[in-house]
């Protein structure tokens, strides 16, 4: 018989707008105590010093992480010219300076280089692992750390504002594993002035945006009560863009127990229509999530069962 877990079954969503100062890791754990959650995950580190959307799983929808990690980001920030930094934003120290500033019209025609698929080398303060190990806890032990360049993907990086010479406002689209910090860092170095990140906000990940976000301050204020439940959003508000497919309760109770369920008779495949061979779905019984499944030869397969 397995080890009853300690906690509440509570099973959904908590979208926090994360202040500047704890990681991630910080925002999560300061969440378990304040829900007495048995499981809080996050969609995706954010820096300490960032700001924003920062999607916390509790419960079953931790099983749900997986496919609303990779959704498109947005994200806000502003650089520094001038100046480069050991971790390419404010909080490390100077380690080079330029005395060049660009022109707007300079700026414009250098973003058109970072759009699409590119190669960018993460900063060595980041969570990317280094033979088993965080580069960032490396460079704080100031031991040679060397990181791959990798593709990532920008839909849009648009210059918003010239605050002054040495401040400008950018908003970007990207996908996952792109580095506001590292775009800062490269930018600045294709304009020939240097540059780092010295504010930074997420605006949108994993489906989930601004408006659907609480503040922590305002969490912690409401406690352990009804009202901060209030605040969750549903297990399946995470799958927005995975299809949903209703069952009945005999196909579902098949899927529960790790069987497939056969669309091929005549009576299913009109189910099934907008599924495509290989894709994802998430089935739903009574109003109520299931499992994600992949249709495979005429067959949803589960993946992930949620036990709600």
């Amino acid at each position: 018989m397995g080890r009853k877990r300690k906690g509440e079954a509570i099973n959904g969503w908590l979208i926090v707008d994360k202040p500047s100062g704890p990681t991630s890791n910080d925002v999560v754990g300061r969440v378990r105590r304040l829900t007495n959650a048995q499981k809080v995950g996050h969609a995706g580190t954010l820096d300490p010093m960032a700001t924003g959307v920062l999607p916390l799983a509790l419960g079953e929808a931790t099983k749900t992480l997986p496919y609303v990690v990779d959704r498109p980001k947005r994200y806000r920030f502003t650089v520094r010219w001038g100046q480069a930094t050991s971790t390419d934003d404010a909080e490390g120290e100077v380690v080079e300076t330029s005395e060049a500033r660009p022109a707007e019209s300079t700026i414009r025609e250098a973003l058109a280089g970072f759009v699409g698929e590119i190669e960018q080398t993460p900063p060595i303060f980041s969570a990317v692992k280094v033979d088993g190990m965080r580069a960032y806890d490396l460079a704080r032990r100031d031991e040679p750390v060397a990181l791959a360049p990798r593709v990532v993907t920008i839909e849009r990086f648009e210059l918003e504002a010239i605050r002054s010479p040495d401040l400008a406002d950018f908003v970007v689209d990207c996908g996952k594993g792109t580095y506001m910090r590292a775009l800062a860092r490269d930018l600045g170095q294709a304009l020939g002035c240097l540059g780092h990140v010295v504010a930074l906000r997420r605006t949108t990940t994993a489906g989930f945006s601004e408006d659907d976000a609480i503040s922590l301050d305002r969490l912690e204020a409401l406690g352990h009560s009804p009202a901060a439940l209030e605040q969750m959003l549903p297990v399946e508000a995470g799958l927005d863009d995975i299809p949903a497919l209703d069952l009945t309760e005999m196909e579902a109770s098949r899927l529960r127990s790790g069987q497939g369920v056969s669309m091929l008779a005549r009576a299913k495949r009109e189910r099934a229509l907008s599924l495509e061979q290989g894709g994802l779905a998430y089935a739903v019984s009574a109003g109520r999530p299931v499992a994600i499944v992949r249709y495979q030869a005429g067959e949803l397969r589960p993946i992930r069962v949620l036990n709600l």
